[in-house]
């Protein structure tokens, strides 16, 4: 198989043949508060994924200065939209906690950074990756300085126009990321996911590995998409959909997130190698409901018989 579509996640390989990676998106569900983080990392660990993700900003830098002395209501009281988005950030200790839980747990976590100094702050940890949000895909700036780290770049497309996606992969080069396919709405409605993307983004960039990154509610799609070939899945996460976040209603409970790894690892179970062969679970169920054996010879039948192109035996007439 080539390598071309494979790329390394930590100790990990994603792309074809492999497992699917699923990452389970804490975003900022955790509300600013390690015990939700901690929980919602345990969550994952329970289900199975393979890493969660987090959401780094500096907030002088990503809030509007207009929006800075505004106002709003939060769990915490009334405060300027500055404040709250302080509030909602772990500091350096904050991320040590959450990189200890994380080995403590076995998962792997890795952040999307929406500025450059997050890049800079993230590097202290040596996370596996970076995930570019699709919010960002236009910041070349900030592309350029994932690209300069050397590590693997996971690129979500939602809100993006195909010229915009080729520019992106040109800044960031095709060769050390991974594509999502995404639809960038909380949630997403299911006539707007439009999965089939996933096999155009495979045509568009032959030597990439093609994920998705779902908004929607349910588990269906997420599922579907891995049917479709997506070999890197991310779903946000949260403890309870009624917490107060924006990002929560869009986002699956520890129960569902069992579910949709557990279908997930029985779907790629079952896509096979595409060869159609006889297996010989098949041979007893053949002997006995199969009443006329047919034009093709008996020995091309059996334990690991293959064949894509059947060949046929002549017919005396």
């Amino acid at each position: 198989m080539s390598t071309d579509r494979l790329r390394t996640l930590g100790t990990k390989t994603v792309g074809p043949g492999h497992p699917v990676y699923v990452t389970g998106e804490i975003g900022i569900n955790h509300n600013g508060e390690l015990e939700n983080a901690f929980a919602l990392i345990d969550a994952a660990a329970e289900a199975g994924c393979d890493a969660v993700k987090f959401q780094k900003r500096t907030p002088e830098v990503c809030t509007p200065r207009d929006q800075w002395d505004v106002e709003r209501d939060t769990p915490w009281g009334r405060m300027t939209y500055i404040d709250y988005r302080h509030r909602v950030e772990f500091d350096e200790d904050g991320y040590r906690a959450i990189a200890e839980h994380c080995a403590e747990r076995g998962v792997d976590w890795f952040a999307s950074p929406w500025d450059v100094e997050s890049v800079a702050f993230l590097e202290k940890f040596g996370v596996p990756c970076y995930k570019v949000a699709s919010a960002s895909l236009t910041d070349d700036e900030l592309l350029r300085a994932v690209r300069a780290t050397g590590r693997t770049v996971v690129l979500s497309t939602g809100m993006s126009t195909p010229k915009q996606i080729r520019h992106a992969v040109e800044v960031l080069g095709s060769e050390n990321i991974v594509l999502c396919h995404a639809t960038s709405t909380y949630p997403a409605k299911a006539a707007e996911l439009n999965l089939r993307m996933i096999h155009t983004l495979q045509n568009e960039f032959p030597n990439v590995p093609v994920g998705y990154s779902g908004h929607e509610t349910g588990l269906q799609t997420s599922l579907a998409a891995v049917a479709l070939g997506a070999c890197f899945v991310e779903r946000h996460i949260t403890l309870d959909r009624a917490m107060w976040g924006s990002d929560q209603a869009a986002s699956v409970e520890p129960g569902g997130l069992q579910r949709l790894v557990r279908d997930i690892r029985t779907i790629e179970e079952s896509l096979g190698d595409g060869v159609k062969k006889v297996y010989e679970s098949e041979l007893k169920p053949m002997q006995k409901l199969r009443r006329v054996k047919g034009v093709v010879a008996e020995a091309e039948t059996g334990t690991g018989a293959e064949s894509g192109s059947v060949r046929r035996e002549p017919v005396s007439v």
